[in-house]
């Protein structure tokens, strides 16, 4: 069974089912697209950690990852197995050093903790010829466009404040920055964060 490595390429509000996230894989080595509608917690744990965001509490997979490496268990691999009715399956392929195995899983709860393994994402040529898109030309500037942010806390709700700060933050000193940011991380609003991250890393 020929593996096929997949990307990130986005995660927006899901515009056919509110509460939603599309969260948009791309083939490596290819032009198809394959798009899994997820969860609002599991796309806030999947942002902050492309986004590099510490929480100040440990997340559900945060959590995974430290029982984990206490149980001296890495994780190797992802694999989107299986599509079956419209439903994707998915598999976490660990070891603990000698022998290989697999635990089942949601595909957006493997993707959160293969990313905070570091590990590959994995498809096979079934489930990208069945369920994978090829985009035009066009789409793809569409698409581009629609995924270019990834809604850290769009799961958080926590829009509005992001909006002020990114208003204000230029205008304030490192050391009010970094006050804000440990405010932000304490109240879990990720958005704000990243912004204030993002400019404490400019004048950086």
């Amino acid at each position: 069974m020929k593996k096929i490595e997949l990307e990130i390429l986005g995660l927006s509000s899901s515009q056919s089912q509110s509460g939603s996230f599309a969260l948009v894989l791309g083939e490596k080595e290819g032009t198809r697209r394959l798009p899994i509608i997820i969860g609002m917690f599991e796309a806030q744990s999947i942002a902050i950690q492309i986004e590099k965001i510490n929480p100040t509490r440990p997340l559900t997979h945060d959590l995974f990852k430290s029982f984990a490496q206490q149980m001296a268990v890495s994780v190797q691999e992802i694999m989107i197995s299986d599509l079956k009715e419209g439903v994707f399956f998915s598999k976490i392929v660990c070891t603990d050093g000698e022998k290989e195995f697999e635990l089942d899983a949601r595909p957006s709860d493997a993707i959160a903790i293969g990313l905070r393994f570091g590990v590959p994402i994995y498809t096979v040529e079934s489930v990208l010829s069945e369920a994978g898109i090829i985009l035009s030309d066009m789409e793809e500037e569409d698409e581009d466009e629609e995924t270019d942010e990834i809604p850290t806390s769009s799961a958080a709700g926590s829009s509005s404040s992001g909006s002020s700060a990114k208003s204000n933050i230029t205008e304030v000193s490192v050391e009010e920055l970094n006050n804000m940011l440990n405010e932000a991380l304490e109240k879990e609003d990720y958005e704000r964060a990243a912004k204030i991250r993002d400019e404490l890393n400019k004048r950086n």
